[in-house]
């Protein structure tokens, strides 16, 4: 077993889901998007704490829905910052240091499907290599522009990531601290850490793990989780 803390991050509006409210209390199949999610974590043993990263307005409606699955003593609550980042940074810091000898995920909170055979994996790589991902082999083809000139790209070394993120706490940290320092905003945890120089390991994960986005893919979402039950 190699135990971990997760953070998630529930903080974002979701504007591109075009809900009207935050899209973490979006039901799928007459539970909130978010519950869906945190159920992985809760389920599984090498999961240690779970840190929700929300925005302050949204505390007191994201308790009562916490509460109403009993789970207030395995979810310690964290405020957000502005951008995704700065929420993952604010997860970090709430961390109590007995806990940091610990491997640390960071997860959309919009990605309800990871598996637990994918998490297990994901610990024991980054317990190995201090860094590593979830990620799929990319299946388009891909193409770069620029000005008038368009290249195709290799399609056997790229992938697509995807969340968890795994860390050594130090390692992250410090790469969160680095990008503060040099004002980067990188597009997930794991550019940080290559911004640093240093390797990342790759775990492959499923077609299955999306991001919830748009409302597209609220109705994909409700299919998978049919599929699920009826097994």
């Amino acid at each position: 077993m190699v135990k971990y803390n997760v953070i998630v991050l529930a903080a974002g509006q979701g504007k591109r889901m075009n809900a009207g409210k935050n899209k973490q209390f979006i039901e799928l199949l007459n539970e909130p998007l978010i519950i869906h999610t945190l159920k992985k974590f809760i389920k599984d043993s090498w999961c240690q704490n779970i840190y929700l990263v929300i925005n302050p307005n949204e505390q007191e409606q994201m308790e009562e829905l916490i509460v109403s699955y009993q789970w207030q003593d395995q979810i310690i609550f964290v405020h957000g910052g502005r951008e995704r980042q700065e929420s993952g940074y604010q997860g970090l810091l709430a961390i109590n240091e007995e806990q940091q000898d610990m491997i640390v995920m960071i997860h959309d909170g919009a990605r309800p499907f990871v598996e637990e055979s994918q998490l297990h994996e994901l610990a024991q790589a980054a317990k190995g290599k201090k860094a590593a991902l979830l990620a799929v082999p990319v299946t388009d083809t891909i193409k770069r522009k620029n000005g008038d000139k368009i290249e195709t790209l290799d399609r056997s070394t790229l992938w697509a990531a995807q969340t968890p993120q795994a860390f050594n706490y130090p390692l992250i940290k410090k790469a969160h601290e680095q990008a503060i320092a040099s004002e980067y905003l990188g597009t997930d945890d794991v550019s940080l850490v290559e911004a640093l120089g240093e390797p990342v390991d790759i775990v492959q994960g499923t077609y299955q793990n999306v991001k919830l986005t748009t409302q597209e893919d609220i109705v994909r979402a409700e299919m998978i989780l049919e599929r699920q039950e009826e097994k």
